[in-house]
């Protein structure tokens, strides 16, 4: 596989993850604290935009500072997170705009473990790992940042809200 495939594979890897894991724990944490669809939706609007530029300028400058990829391959990682991370967040809008909105938390978060799952397969099937390993430890840590998410969401409902 040529450099710029492997840094396309990291821009959508990188973004898709993160587009998955902030997303769900700011819609969690948000129910959690103020059971509110507007305040999710404004949520995941502002936070497909703004942490989409933020990933793509982290993965960017983390890529210039290993000094080995080529400008090409720097802005095909940079494009490709941006692109992922963009386009993952807005995913999560159908479900909580369709969906009743108790009933639209669970199935973001039925969604997001579909694409943790995909994405870890395929992952694991290009590094020649076990895909079942690969799977657990993924879907773990976005159990443990999603009930993190619910437990912050909650404290600040009922300290502030």
């Amino acid at each position: 596989m040529n450099d710029t495939h492997q840094s396309l594979r990291t821009g959508l890897s990188f973004g898709m993850t993160s587009g998955v894991i902030t997303t769900l724990g700011l819609i969690v944490g948000l129910h959690s604290g103020t059971h509110s669809r507007s305040v999710v939706i404004g949520a995941i609007l502002v936070i497909a935009v703004s942490d989409a530029f933020s990933d793509s300028l982290g993965i960017h400058l983390s890529e210039e500072a290993e000094n080995v990829h080529t400008d090409k391959q720097i802005w095909t990682s940079t494009v490709a997170t941006f692109l992922s991370k963009f386009a993952v967040t807005l995913s999560f809008l159908a479900p909580v705009l369709l969906v009743q909105f108790p009933s639209a938390i669970a199935v973001s978060a039925a969604w997001g473990l579909v694409v943790i799952i995909v994405l870890s397969w395929s992952i694991a099937r290009v590094t020649r790992k076990r895909p079942l390993a690969v799977i657990v430890e993924h879907v773990v840590i976005a159990a443990v940042v999603v009930g993190l998410s619910h437990l912050v969401g909650t404290w600040v409902g009922q300290r502030f809200g």
